[in-house]
């Protein structure tokens, strides 16, 4: 090889060093030596690759020959500022780097530095690998991620305009639908005042279906920051609301002390709210019994509801939190399969997630987990 690299190393001797130049020129990367002046005294094949250089060319020239121009006139600091501090390291850390190749084009890449201590003086060993594929990849993550964002944000306010708009609408058909049964049932015959409940009906659950809507729109739409919210008082205005319901299937509710954790009031509420609903209404004949509890995880709360209710068979797990699924005919168990949809979309933009464990007939455990914050001191 036409180099003018370090004859011996301090452990080094001749069969050694020219195995060492072997392993060089057989590196899979670009490899590159330079002297303490910054000439080149060393490349391989895929420095020449790389860079567009015969060999021949770059041996004794400034290493900045393959700098681009508007880093060149820096570049002797920075390899002063290497020497003053011999170690092993990445080159422009937390920068990006490129070459710059004969033909003038720049290349990105990527440069290990290895100081190399010889008796003929202190030499840098660098490694040089070509990221153009990598950052065309990451380019392409970017662009996709930055598009779907976009699209998320579009259908959230999609949704959150159409459900908004329908509204008054939905609620027109069903005020004059409910007038026109009440002022002229008397006078309809049967059939037509059958047909009437069919439109009442369906009335009333689309205004259900598009104010659960407009609520799963909302979680993504918000933009209210998050504060340290007291679960425990959380769940004591949850438990006002559905006090009815638990008293009309005399529902036994146990809660042990709950933690303080870093979030949305009114979500967490809506959180709790649907979980609670979930459990009294998919009830078997006897009382349902429900117990809420919070245990410390790994750098986060899991929180569990668990309920003696009609359980959910294995294979529906992961079905049951997305939109409109529905395990059961509206005659029997009555809603818009929104419920856990929203509660996953909750948790998630809380930084958590929420997993069910049930047996079929038997009863279900929610679980969501949310992380600790320090600033909620003992409680959290």
């Amino acid at each position: 090889m036409a180099d003018s690299a370090p004859k011996s190393n301090n452990s080094l001797g001749g069969e050694d060093e020219a195995r060492f130049r072997l392993a060089i020129e057989a590196a899979p990367t670009g490899m590159l030596m330079v002297d303490q002046e910054g000439k080149i005294v060393l490349v391989n094949a895929q420095v020449e690759k790389l860079f567009g250089y015969a060999r021949e060319a770059l041996i004794g020239q400034p290493v900045e020959i393959l700098v681009p121009s508007e880093t060149r006139g820096r570049h002797p600091d920075f390899r002063a500022g290497f020497y003053r501090d011999l170690r092993t390291r990445p080159m422009g850390a937390g920068r990006d780097l490129f070459g710059r190749r004969r033909d003038g084009s720049e290349v990105p890449i990527e440069i290990g530095l290895n100081p190399l201590h010889t008796e003929a003086g202190i030499f840098v060993l660098s490694s040089i690998v070509d990221i153009t594929e990598r950052k065309r990849i990451e380019s392409a993550l970017q662009e996709k991620t930055e598009e779907l964002e976009r699209s998320n944000r579009d259908l959230e306010q999609f949704a959150y305009v159409a459900s908004h708009d329908l509204r008054e609408p939905l609620r027109m058909v069903a005020t004059y639908v409910t007038l026109l049964e009440r002022e002229y049932g008397d006078k309809l015959d049967g059939d037509a005042q059958k047909y009437i409940r069919f439109a009442v009906d369906g009335a009333a659950r689309m205004a259900r279906l598009v104010s659960d809507l407009l609520a799963y729109a909302r979680v993504g739409s918000s933009t209210k920051q998050f504060e340290l919210v007291d679960c425990n008082s959380v769940l004591r205005e949850v438990l006002a609301n559905v006090r009815a319901s638990a008293e009309e299937c005399r529902a036994e509710i146990s809660v042990t002390e709950l933690p303080t954790v870093r979030g949305d009031h009114s979500q967490l509420g809506q959180l709790f709210q649907n979980l609670l609903q979930n459990a009294l209404k998919f009830r078997r004949e006897v009382p349902p019994r429900i117990r809420i509890w919070a245990e410390p995880g790994d750098g986060q709360w899991i929180f569990r509801i668990d309920d003696n209710g009609i359980g959910v068979e294995a294979r529906f797990f992961e079905r049951i939190f997305e939109l409109f699924q529905r395990l059961h005919g509206q005659d029997r168990y009555p809603g818009t399969g929104m419920g856990l949809a929203l509660c996953k979309r909750i948790i998630e933009r809380h930084g958590g997630r929420i997993w069910l464990t049930s047996e079929f007939g038997v009863g279900s455990t929610f679980s969501f987990c949310v992380p600790r914050v320090a600033e909620a001191g003992a409680a959290a």
